[in-house]
């Protein structure tokens, strides 16, 4: 048998081979492809929806911060609720009074619904300790007693 005849022999072994890895190939491309997709999709949700909270925001207090701290994950990580704390008059971030809204819901023309909040005296951050003056719905609870 020649080198010629027995390279003939494993051609179509070759051929499947390169065909499984060509088709595991496409489908890996396929996959990333996807979640990228989904990946963007879902970016740009939060950032719609966090435009709108800060919005939101500005309207409630009738202040046009920019240092306004966002908080997704007081009122849970994946729960599309979040908390917005800016300062209640003009001011370095947090060196003021601060007030905290939780906001939810659907974006209804560029905001969304304020649920309540509290507010957190200078220089402190958003724990349960340090909070007063509660309201509303989503305040219940949230204030030191």
């Amino acid at each position: 048998m020649t080198a010629v005849a027995h390279a003939g022999e494993n051609r179509p072994a070759a051929s499947r081979v390169w065909l499984v890895e060509t088709t595991l190939l496409v489908l890996v491309g396929v996959l990333l492809a996807t979640a990228t997709v989904n990946d963007l999709a879902r970016q740009a949700h939060t950032n719609h929806r966090l435009i709108a909270d800060l919005s939101t925001w500005r309207h409630y207090t009738g202040h046009d911060y920019h240092n306004i701290s966002i908080d997704e994950e007081t009122l849970g990580a994946h729960s599309e609720r979040e908390v917005l704390c800016g300062n209640t008059s003009a001011g370095p971030p947090k060196s003021r009074s601060q007030l905290c809204l939780a906001i939810w819901g659907a974006v209804v023309d560029g905001r969304r619904e304020v649920h309540g909040g509290w507010y957190l005296p200078p220089y402190s951050e958003d724990q349960h300790s340090e909070r007063y003056g509660c309201f509303g719905p989503a305040g219940r609870g949230a204030c030191r007693p």
